[in-house]
């Protein structure tokens, strides 16, 4: 019996298979459309990711976080070392913001494909630099399957609207998506990233909204994040759950569906003691058409801004990202 909060949890197992017109797959979609509208956050567990998969990538950011700084500038952009060439994919040191990070692009993105399509976004990454194979096998796994599982639930948003499911290939393209897996590291923060205005609280990271259609997010057991009520701006915290992860929706779905899904503030707590977040953030394709026709329309016309310019927009607001 799953226990009711805030923040719902909802088994999206009978969607894995991206069979949405079974009963129970039309039951799970009606939730997430509740979910979606009222808190724009949920958990999703039956969602085919197992717990040792999970572990073993967070073993992967904790052993490189926890590796010389030498190490992990290797991975760094252009602006924290200036013999690399990438700009947006890396490493960003805990200087920026209170915390570490490292943001990977789509793995299958090779450095003659990143050269040819000359995109600031689908970069090269390296990982070769500071990572082994073998752990490099397990982070594209884990990419492989948390995108397939986004997909799935922006399968499950364009079916609410009588549309064929299919259609999320105009999208998102594997190497054109701006889709980024971020590992989070917050070392022991000697002081709070800022104080809320809102009610005085430390915080570790300051209140955002993300910039994609959704992001999925797996948090530890020391958790941290909060989410606001729209009605209230009371803040709720996220219960650790480790067979779950996190879902919100973002300002692209918000755009897309004209407002019925709108991006949800969150922050996350400031704590003294290590933890390790990783979130995947699911973008569409760079040169995708962002108009109100792709959801709402039969026909899906070929204007708008891309997808590039309105995330370069979105970004203008972390401090991580002033590059």
């Amino acid at each position: 019996m799953i226990k009711k909060t805030f923040i719902p949890t909802i088994n999206i197992s009978s969607l894995i298979n991206n069979k949405f017109e079974t009963k129970i797959a039309i039951k799970t979609i009606k939730k997430i459309e509740k979910a979606c509208i009222d808190v724009g956050f949920f958990q999703v567990v039956g969602h085919g990711i197992n717990l040792q998969e999970i572990n073993k990538t967070c073993a992967i950011g904790y052993k490189f976080f926890n590796s010389s700084s030498n190490n992990k500038k290797k991975l760094s952009p252009k602006k924290w070392n200036k013999k690399n060439k990438n700009l947006y994919r890396g490493y960003f040191p805990n200087d920026v913001n209170g915390k570490e990070g490292l943001d990977i692009g789509d793995l299958r993105v090779n450095k003659s494909y990143s050269t040819k399509i000359k995109n600031q976004y689908i970069e090269y990454l390296n990982l070769n630099k500071s990572f082994n194979k073998n752990s490099i096998k397990i982070l594209e796994k884990y990419f492989d399957k948390v995108f397939s599982l986004s997909e799935s639930l922006f399968k499950c948003i364009i079916r609410l609207y009588k549309k064929n499911p299919d259609i999320s290939y105009k999208a998102f393209s594997r190497l054109k998506t701006l889709s980024t897996l971020r590992f989070n590291y917050y070392p022991n923060q000697s002081k709070p990233v800022e104080i809320s205005k809102h009610d005085g609280v430390a915080l570790g990271c300051e209140t955002h909204v993300d910039s994609g259609i959704f992001t999925v997010l797996y948090q530890d057991k020391k958790g941290g994040l909060q989410v606001q009520n729209r009605k209230t701006k009371k803040w709720h915290s996220i219960p650790f759950n480790k067979e779950a992860l996190v879902v919100n929706t973002g300002r692209a779905l918000e755009y897309l569906s004209k407002g019925k899904f709108k991006a949800t503030n969150h922050r996350v707590l400031w704590n003294k003691q290590k933890r390790l977040s990783i979130p995947f953030f699911f973008e569409p394709s760079y040169d995708f058409k962002m108009n109100h026709d792709f959801l709402n329309t039969k026909k899906i016309n070929n204007k708008g801004l891309i997808y590039e310019k309105f995330l370069n927009q979105s970004l203008k607001k972390f401090i991580e990202y002033q590059r």
